[in-house]
C-alpha cells in the first residue's frame, strides 16, 4: 500500500487523502506536452514568431522584436489560456458524471449541460440579436444549470439512481435538442450563422477578461471535486454499500452532481459546446493512474486541458481555414465513442 500510494496529509486541516506514486510524473509529462503546444500555438498566426522568442516573452525577457509581448501576452494567450480551462473543467465534470452514474460512455451532455447551454444560447442569438454578446455565457450557464435541475428532479422517485438519471437525461437532450435544431432552421440567417458558430464550439477571440471570469468557477469546483474524491470512489461501489460504509448518498451524489454541473457549465458557456472531451479525457486518465479519483481527477483535468489546446492548434494548422476546436475534438472522440461501445457492448 504504502508503496504503490502516496498519501498526502494537510496540517491544520481535517483533510487526507492519497494518489497513485505515478500521478506527479504523469502530470509533469501532460504539462510538458502541453506547454509544447502552448508554445507552438502563441508563435503560429499571421504573424509568424518563433519558439524561442515566444518563451522569453512569456518569461519577460528582452525579445528582438518590441512588438512581441503584445501580439502573445494581449492577442493570443487569452485564447490559450481559455482552451486549457475549458478542456480541463470538462474533463473533470466527465469524470464526475461517470463516477456517479457508473457508466463509462456517459459524459456533461448526458445531465443536460451541452443541451440547455446551447437552448439558451441559441434563443438570445436568435430571438434576441440586439442584446449585448456579453450576457451570453450567463444565458447560457443558467439554462445549462435549469435543464441540469429539471433532469434531477425527473430522476427522483424516492432517489435519485444512476440509472434513472442516464435515461431522462438521454430522453430529455432530444427533446431539447430538436428546440434548438427547430429555431436553427427557423430563425434568420444572419442570427443562425452567429449560433452555428457558438454550437460549433470556438476559443477564437476569446480575452482576459473571459480568462478571469472563467479561472474561479474552475479553480473553486475543481479543488471541491478533489475534496469529494473519496466520497466519489464510494459511491462507485454502488449506493446500498456506500450506505453501510456511512456515506449519506444522495446528499453526496447531488453535491457531486452540482459541482460538475459548475465546471461543465461554465466552460460551455464560455466557449460553446466543445464535444466529447468529457468523454475521452477520464478513460485517458484511467489507462495512465486507474479508477481511484484521488489521483484521476487530476490527471483527467490535465488530459483534458491538452487536448483542447492542441485541438485548437491543429485546427488552424491542418487547414487552409480556421475550424473551431469543437470540430477537432468531435473527429476524434465520435470513433473514440464508437470504439468504447464496442468494448463495453457486454456490460
Amino acid at each position: 500500500m504504502t508503496k504503490q500510494w502516496l498519501i498526502i496529509r494537510l496540517k491544520g486541516f481535517p483533510v487526507s487523502f492519497y494518489i497513485n506514486r505515478q500521478v506527479p510524473g504523469i502530470l509533469l509529462a501532460i504539462a510538458l506536452l502541453t506547454l509544447a503546444g502552448i508554445v507552438i500555438s502563441l508563435g503560429y498566426g499571421e504573424y509568424q514568431i518563433p519558439p524561442l522568442e515566444v518563451i522569453k516573452t512569456l518569461l519577460g525577457l528582452e525579445t528582438t522584436n518590441p512588438d512581441y509581448p503584445f501580439i502573445i501576452n494581449t492577442l493570443r494567450l487569452p485564447r490559450i489560456l481559455v482552451a486549457f480551462l475549458v478542456g480541463t473543467g470538462l474533463a473533470i465534470a466527465g469524470t464526475i458524471i461517470q463516477g456517479i452514474t457508473r457508466n463509462p460512455l456517459a459524459a456533461p451532455g448526458i445531465i443536460g449541460v451541452n443541451a440547455g447551454a446551447s437552448l439558451s444560447a441559441v434563443s438570445l442569438l436568435v430571438l434576441f440579436p440586439n442584446a449585448p454578446i456579453s450576457i451570453l455565457p450567463f444565458a447560457a450557464m443558467v439554462g445549462a444549470l435549469l435543464v441540469s435541475l429539471l433532469i434531477y428532479f425527473l430522476a427522483w422517485d424516492g432517489g435519485s439512481s444512476p440509472i434513472r438519471l442516464i435515461l431522462v437525461g438521454v430522453g430529455f437532450n432530444l427533446i431539447v435538442n430538436a428546440i434548438t435544431n427547430l429555431m436553427v432552421t427557423f430563425g434568420d440567417i444572419n442570427n443562425v450563422s452567429q449560433a452555428l458558430v457558438w454550437l460549433a464550439g470556438s476559443v477564437y477571440g476569446r480575452n482576459t477578461e473571459q480568462v478571469l471570469a472563467l479561472l474561479p468557477w474552475i479553480g473553486i469546483f475543481g479543488i471541491l471535486a478533489l475534496l469529494l474524491a473519496g466520497e466519489l470512489n464510494t459511491l462507485n461501489l454502488g449506493d446500498d454499500t456506500a450506505r453501510c460504509l456511512g456515506s449519506k448518498v444522495e446528499w453526496q451524489r447531488g453535491l457531486l452532481l452540482l459541482t460538475s454541473v459548475a465546471l461543465a457549465g461554465a466552460s460551455v458557456a464560455t466557449a460553446g459546446a466543445v464535444g466529447f472531451v468529457g468523454l475521452m479525457a477520464p478513460h485517458l486518465g484511467r489507462q495512465l493512474v486507474g479508477s481511484s479519483h484521488q489521483g484521476l481527477l487530476p490527471v483527467a483535468g490535465a488530459c483534458g486541458g491538452m487536448l483542447v489546446v492542441w485541438a485548437d492548434l491543429l485546427g488552424r494548422l491542418l487547414f487552409a481555414i480556421e475550424l473551431p476546436c469543437g470540430i477537432i475534438t468531435a473527429a476524434i472522440g465520435a470513433p473514440y465513442f464508437l470504439y468504447l461501445l464496442i468494448q463495453n457492448r457486454a456490460q
